[in-house]
């Protein structure tokens, strides 16, 4: 079965690690379905039947996002909004259609690591910070897993440092 990665950035053109990462993800169809809200819905409009029925034909869901102002972008709370319905994702007998599937956020951040730490700038780790994902995703019955993180966006915009994320994005998807 592959893995849905739905990715959420609002300008993917102009990324670095994110656009990359796509790059990367599409030589590999047998494994990978990327799928790109910003791209497939420009006015923000989710068809969420459509997006319902996606989520339904994968048993690992991957949200590909970058963190910025402490959050996600928002389509991806949007999506989440909209997407998990009473009676679908939760709240009946027939609901709970995410129940058992693996999920994941792999998620680019501009700060480094040892700044998001109980000693650093912004006293919190990213796992304390996504604790609501983490949350959410519990109460649909899914089964969340840790999530990839590649820090340092604004210091290291190297060729080199973004290649270097490529084979730890990959190791990370394959250990779902």
């Amino acid at each position: 079965m592959k893995t849905l990665i739905i990715v959420t950035h609002p300008n993917i053109k102009s990324s670095l690690i994110n656009k990359r990462w796509i790059e990367e993800l599409t030589k590999y169809p047998e494994k990978y379905v990327v799928h790109q809200l910003y791209e497939t819905y420009p006015d923000e409009q989710i068809d969420v039947l459509a997006e319902q029925k996606l989520v339904e034909q994968h048993d690992r869901i991957v949200f590909q996002f970058p963190y910025y102002w402490f959050n996600c972008p928002p389509l991806f709370k949007k999506w989440l909004d909209e997407v998990l319905t009473y009676g679908w994702a939760y709240g009946s007998k027939s609901g709970f259609k995410v129940s058992g599937k693996k999920v994941a956020l792999a998620i680019s951040l501009g700060v480094d690591e040892n700044e998001l730490h109980p000693s650093g700038m912004y006293k919190y780790t990213l796992e304390e910070l996504t604790r609501p994902f983490e949350l959410s995703f519990q109460y649909v019955k899914a089964d969340y897993t840790p999530l990839f993180a590649y820090y340092g966006m604004e210091n290291n915009v190297s060729k080199e440092w973004i290649e270097g994320s490529i084979p730890l994005y990959l190791n990370f998807l394959e250990s779902l």
